[in-house]
């Protein structure tokens, strides 16, 4: 036999993101998830019910660990957060995202452990213009609750992590070869339905925002778990492609390869779009809209990223970029459109199966 395993802990490790870590890292780690709600299984790891937001719940969930895998964690891969588009602001961001956090953070100062990764993101930074990027030094100014508590909690571990390491991964908007990423899914479904608000943007069409891909995201968790022992005590990373299309260009190239036509979207003053969105809300015969009253002063908050850091210090660098993925969700709304939907947990229309015949 050889040396045993080396153990990681994955909170959130029901979702997207944690998921795919447990199912990539269980190859070489042993691997516990916690998670609030648990979906799915996978062999050689295990996951148990924790609730964030819980003392007497995190408590349990430790000790577990301990009688069963011992007082050494070589990495806690920590995603377990509160995300919501439905309101800019909620008290479960304090309540599960910072507090759950000093939670966790100290029930580990019980065990030995090498490294905490954080899943910030990169809407903690102040927009920026196209042609200039953000890096990790660049101002903050997070405009709502989302990345508020992401800044919040990433002040909060650097005051009680301790002596673990600890890695902040402020991450560009996810995809993978389904889509997966709600922005660009209401986006793509805007187009192939050909609704009235895909030809309309409340703010500037040449702004957009940097997305990762799953996969790329996975590799550069593997390589903070990797190199943990070589990273700095602290260490902030930019984690995205370094190339942000524009809005418009995204729509462009959605509806060439949805519906073979150029496509045409107009800049609309954020007043009357916020009128647009309002009645869309609250008006028992209009359409519910994905996009918010709320939402229209950030429609066109521009993120371009430097990458620089990662790929100097982790040996980092995207293998996929979005406009080369794009293609993929295409075929795949074509070819199966209900499908489609469902993967991207978006309400069909009357007709779906029927809309490309």
């Amino acid at each position: 036999m050889g040396p045993a395993r080396e153990v990681i802990l994955i909170t959130g490790a029901s979702g997207r993101i944690g998921f795919k870590c447990a199912e990539r890292f269980s190859e070489k780690y042993r691997i516990v998830g916690f998670d609030v709600f648990l979906v799915g299984s996978l062999p050689d790891v295990e996951f148990v019910a924790v609730d964030m937001a819980s003392d007497q719940s995190m408590k349990e969930g430790l000790s577990h660990i301990r009688a069963h895998y011992g007082s050494k964690i070589a990495s806690v891969i920590h995603l377990a957060a509160y995300y919501s588009f439905s309101a800019p602001h909620s008290s479960q961001y304090n309540r599960i995202t910072v507090e759950g956090t000093r939670r966790l953070l100290r029930g580990l100062k019980e065990f030995e452990v090498d490294q905490f990764i954080f899943s910030s993101t990169m809407l903690v930074h102040k927009p920026t213009i196209p042609g200039v990027k953000i890096t990790e030094e660049s101002p903050l100014a997070p405009s709502w609750g989302y990345p508020q508590s992401k800044v919040q909690t990433e002040e909060l571990i650097h005051q009680e992590r301790g002596s673990i390491r600890s890695v902040n991964l402020r991450i560009a908007g996810v995809y993978d070869d389904q889509c997966n990423s709600i922005p660009l899914a209401n986006q793509m479904q805007r187009v192939y339905e050909k609704q009235l608000e895909a030809h309309v943007f409340a703010g500037d069409v040449t702004h957009g925002a940097s997305f990762v891909h799953m996969d790329d995201l996975i590799d550069a968790i593997a390589l903070c778990v990797e190199k943990r022992k070589a990273l700095p005590e602290e260490l902030t990373l930019l984690i995205g492609e370094d190339t942000t299309l524009s809005y418009d260009a995204l729509q462009r190239q959605m509806a060439r390869l949805l519906h073979g036509t150029e496509w045409k979207t107009w800049s609309v003053p954020k007043p009357l779009a916020k009128i647009g969105a309002w009645f869309q809300e609250h008006l028992p015969f209009m359409k519910p809209s994905f996009i918010k009253p709320w939402m229209i002063d950030l429609a066109d908050d521009h993120y371009e990223l430097d990458i620089t850091r990662a790929k100097n210090v982790l040996g980092w660098q995207p293998k996929h970029r979005v406009d080369q993925t794009i293609p993929l969700w295409a075929d795949a709304l074509k070819r199966d459109p209900v499908t489609w939907y469902d993967e991207n947990k978006l309400k069909a229309p009357r007709g779906l199966g029927r809309m490309e015949k």
